[in-house]
């Protein structure tokens, strides 16, 4: 299951919101020893001062195991004051149109279902989760910093990165930054060679959970509340 949650409605999702820097600490800094902000077992930097939208993959149970942090890109952002190496003596973006993904995280077992190229079905859930919310918004692009591994991942889920400069090594990892193209095409790609195509979202041309599997939005009164959106796999 998706779960938006936008500025206006923090207040009604604080504990989620808490499970998700907890779920951020874990992984970046116990897993893989960045040098992050943390308070307690919370990892929070000057960027959620910012009044992001976060998107969150919950479990059946409820259970926060992914998130991603989502942030305009006309103002102070990661790739501009952070990460301006990567920019490869680009200027950093300021669209309208484009908005930046950032602290981007999964905690789920080496068992978790996987779906085609061995992703995670999570994964692939965060991805359609991106697409959807840039669509909504009329985006052309989302702009991230991500490593080489994660650059990887996204073109075996068929949605590559468009690189701003050549991969940097920053602490233990080869970060790379670019653009994720928000498109019909990209939340529906064509058939596999020898597949017959078929109209997005019936996902017979993609696996269950991935890019091409829609979510659509639960009644909010199901959650108990009028803030956030969800999203469930569609049947």
């Amino acid at each position: 299951m998706m779960q938006l949650i936008t500025q206006d409605h923090y207040g009604e999702f604080v504990e989620e919101l808490a499970e998700m820097h907890r779920l951020r600490y874990r992984v970046f800094k116990r897993r893989l020893d960045w040098d992050v902000e943390v308070s307690g077992d919370l990892e929070v930097d000057e960027f959620d001062a910012l009044h992001p939208a976060y998107l969150l993959q919950r479990s059946p149970s409820g259970r926060v195991q992914g998130c991603v942090r989502l942030l305009p890109s006309t103002g102070p952002r990661m790739l501009r004051e952070t990460f301006g190496i990567l920019l490869g003596g680009q200027s950093a973006p300021a669209d309208t149109g484009v908005w930046e993904s950032s602290r981007f995280a999964l905690d789920v077992g080496h068992d978790a279902p996987a779906a085609a190229g061995r992703i995670a079905k999570t994964t692939y859930e965060l991805f359609i989760g991106m697409v959807e919310f840039g669509l909504a918004r009329r985006l052309s692009a989302i702009v991230t910093v991500t490593d080489v591994r994660m650059e990887r991942v996204l073109r075996r889920a068929t949605w590559p990165l468009k690189r701003l400069g050549v991969p940097c090594a920053i602490g233990a990892t080869q970060a790379v930054a670019g653009y994720l193209e928000i498109s019909h095409q990209a939340a529906c790609p064509p058939a596999p060679p020898g597949r017959t195509p078929t109209s997005c979202p019936v996902g017979a041309n993609r696996p269950r959970g991935g890019i091409g599997r829609t979510y659509r939005p639960i009644e909010r009164r199901s959650v108990g509340t009028s803030g956030s959106s969800v999203w469930h796999r569609g049947s």
